[in-house]
């Protein structure tokens, strides 16, 4: 053994130290003497080196070295620096006793006498692959999430430090914006702004978001290097510390233009979609009422014209006149399907007996579907009132009937039935609560799901050109969805269709205070009506229908001309006033007479049945065209009223 070696064996060690060296497992611990031969051997030493004291001690320390280290006399070169430096540290491969290598953090000391004699080294070794290995997984993660970021190309995403300013620059903010990263990186990120949206100081405002919120998004124009513009969908997000210290800001950018203008084409076909669709309505509607009317108005001018010459003839005109006055009718008729349709009709909702109406129709409906066809009804011996109005109900039902009737040219069974049903939300068009449903069901041929599906569609019909208008369903699915029911339809070819009415069931306070069916009332003195319409047929018509019924009426064309008349100084008992005039409305009319004589009655006479917006009179209504009784009705309400 060398003398140094001996020197350094022989020089006496506290046991305490000793047993603390001895008893750490995680530190290899041991001593070398100048020549780098070892000469102590700890716990540690032996538990991640694999030797035992035995096999080491008085081996040279270079065989934990790699055989590379070893060829380039890096063991030497440690100790060299240890004896002239006093310390030598640093990292590195190390090998096991089986071969095995592990990454070490190696400290050696130059251990001195008290003259400065070199006596040998304290070698401290540590082994870190666990942390090697995270580091290089994490080194490896980031290269890997940076090689991803660099690559993509769709997305522009960067850095900016705190201020602003460009720090990192990847593929897609180059392809997008147009400028390389030696051209942007520590530049500020407006210039990518307009000129007007840094006027309004967007960037700084967009910054301040993200830093208070952590996120800042939004879609607008953006500017690439060449002065082009491009829409662009942009995220900001805050980045902060361990400590919360604002870092910088991650900005991804994705140009969206293409986007942009796709669903604006789409839209824009659309819009020319809706116009098309509409314009095919138009000719549909255009198509069928003016069929319709052009043979209620040959009814009611051939019976004129008939009546006229018969009247100078001194002959009888009755009936010519009552069939005038049943197409006149007709034609109110189709109004009302046509106001039915787009849910502009006026409903009186009221208590009504579903099973009487049904009853109350049996003639009706008998005479309107001939003798090859049978009614057969099916109702509960009790059932409870709906919520409805009695006369569009009766409307509908026989809507319902006719459709039947045509759907059965040889012949069948129509059977009208109702029943009580509690439903949930959901099953039936978005229903809830109670519910009666009276169904007409035929025995007809069905239709399809396609034709189902279109059945209610407005101006749609199967009956041909000239035989229907196709707005006889769309007009009970709009009665019965303004009463807060439905229409549904069932069918499928062979097995006959069944349409059912959805409707709620009658408030207990409706039906207490269901009124009784009373005469009109009678006016017992003559009345002075103004009648004010802009259409001189119907102001003559309606004239002429007032000295009828033994009152005094006056005409005006206009609202000026009526307020005109007023201010003269005659002051009729009623006003009968059109809502649809220029200039001045009859609810405007109503307004300002009811701030000069707020002692006048005003009737209010119109062919819709809402006022316009910001109408706020709760005023009587007299919806066109009435007859001479309804106009006798409506006077006698608000005389007995008033």
């Amino acid at each position: 053994m060398p003398a140094a070696m001996t020197e350094l064996t022989d020089t006496t060690v506290d046991d305490r130290y000793r047993l603390l060296v001895d008893s750490i497992t995680d530190y290899a611990i041991f001593m070398l003497d100048v020549n780098g031969f070892v000469s102590s051997w700890n716990a540690g030493a032996n538990r991640f080196k694999g030797y035992t004291e035995a096999e080491i001690l008085g081996e040279h320390f270079s065989r934990f070295y790699t055989e590379e280290e070893r060829v380039a006399g890096t063991p030497q070169k440690a100790l060299a620096t240890a004896r002239t430096e006093g310390r030598f540290e640093t990292e590195g491969w190390r090998v096991r006793k089986d071969g095995e290598r592990f990454w070490a953090h190696v400290v050696i000391d130059a251990i001195k006498d008290a003259q400065g004699q070199i006596l040998g080294f304290a070698k401290i070794t540590r082994d870190l692959s666990e942390r090697k290995k995270a580091q290089e997984f994490l080194k490896r993660s980031e290269e890997q999430f940076r090689l991803l970021v660099e690559s993509v190309t769709d997305y522009a995403i960067y850095m900016l430090d705190p201020e602003g300013y460009v720090s990192s620059w990847n593929a897609g903010a180059r392809r997008i914006k147009g400028y390389a990263p030696a051209e942007i990186i520590g530049e500020h990120f407006s210039r990518f702004y307009t000129e007007e949206d840094k006027a309004s100081y967007l960037p700084r405002t967009a910054l301040e978001i993200a830093a208070k919120e952590g996120r800042f998004e939004r879609e607008g124009w953006r500017v690439r290097k060449d002065g082009s513009r491009f829409w662009a969908n942009v995220i900001i997000d805050c980045i902060r510390g361990e400590d919360g210290a604002l870092v910088g800001f991650a900005k991804i950018t994705r140009d969206i233009t293409e986007k942009r203008q796709a669903q604006q084409a789409l839209e824009r076909a659309q819009l020319e979609l809706f116009q098309a669709q509409k314009m095919e309505a138009v000719g549909q509607l255009t198509g069928g009422i003016a069929h319709d009317f052009n043979n209620l108005l040959m009814a009611v001018l051939g019976s004129l014209e008939l009546a006229n010459k018969r009247a100078r003839a001194g002959k009888d005109n009755k009936e010519l006149i009552d069939n005038a006055i049943q197409a006149a009718k007709r034609g109110a008729a189709l109004t009302q399907r046509l106001l039915a349709f787009s849910r502009k009709q006026e409903l009186k909702l009221e208590a009504v007996d579903v099973a009487a109406i049904v009853r109350g129709m049996a003639g009706l409906l008998q005479r309107s579907i001939g003798p090859s066809i049978q009614i057969a009804t099916n109702f509960p011996l009790i059932l409870p009132a709906a919520n409805a109005d009695a006369n569009q109900l009766e409307n509908g039902v026989l809507n319902l009937v006719l459709n039947a009737r045509d759907a059965m040219p040889r012949g069948g069974i129509i059977t009208l039935s109702a029943r009580k049903y509690s439903i949930h939300k959901g099953d039936v068009n978005g229903l809830e609560g109670d519910f009666i449903c009276l169904s007409v069901q035929d025995e007809g041929e069905g239709m399809d799901t396609a034709t189902l599906d279109k059945a209610t569609s407005p101006f749609f019909t199967t009956k041909g050109v000239g035989k229907g208008t196709g707005l006889g369903l769309p007009m009970v699915q709009g009665l019965m969805a303004q009463a807060g029911g439905a229409l549904v339809l069932k069918s499928s070819p062979g097995k006959g269709t069944t349409a059912e009415l959805w409707l709620p069931l009658a408030e207990p306070a409706q039906v207490e205070s269901a009124p009784e069916v009373v005469p009109p009332a009678s006016i017992c003195r003559p009345l002075t009506v103004l009648v004010v319409d802009d259409d001189p047929l119907v102001l003559m018509n309606t004239v002429l229908m007032l000295d009828d019924l033994g009152h005094s009426a006056m005409g005006a064309a206009s609202a000026d001309e009526a307020l005109v008349i007023l201010e003269q100084g005659q002051l009729p008992d009623v006003v009968v006033s059109d809502q649809a005039m220029p200039r001045m409305t009859g609810d405007e009319l109503a307004r300002e007479i009811g701030k000069r004589y707020p002692q006048l009655t005003i009737i209010l006479a119109s062919g819709y049945a809402e006022l316009p917006k910001g109408a706020a009179l709760a005023l009587p209504r007299l919806a066109k065209p009435f007859s001479q009784a309804e106009l006798n009705e409506a006077l006698a309400s608000v005389i007995t009223t008033s």
